[in-house]
């Protein structure tokens, strides 16, 4: 992996685990307010973002594939293995959602 690629990945993960860790980052405010968009625009935004990282990581591919020298090995690998764990993850949410909306529908009320 290049150097770029190795820093650009590092300040990445320390974006995520100071996200995780409940702080916000260097320079970047905290916002409480709750936004206009309902569950539905952040589902649809979450699916959007899945679909961004499969995309560029199949571009990738593709552009390795063809023997673009400025696309390495590393790289694309890294690129399918962050749009797998993408997809997992909505998959399980997916399977989750619908267990809880199974749940709400045998309810007696």
């Amino acid at each position: 992996m290049s150097s770029p690629g190795i820093e650009s990945a590092l300040a990445q993960m320390q974006s995520l685990a100071s996200q995780a860790a409940g702080q916000p980052e260097k320079g970047q405010q905290v916002s409480t307010s709750v936004g206009q968009g309902g569950f539905a625009d952040e589902l649809q935004a979450s699916i959007r973002r899945i679909n961004e990282l499969k995309q560029t990581a199949n571009s990738q591919a593709e552009a390795f594939q063809a023997g673009d020298p400025n696309v390495e090995l590393n790289d694309v690998m890294v690129d399918m293995q962050k749009a797998s764990v993408a997809f997992e993850m909505g998959k399980q949410v997916r399977s989750r959602l619908i267990t809880a909306y199974k749940d709400i529908m045998n309810m007696q009320v």
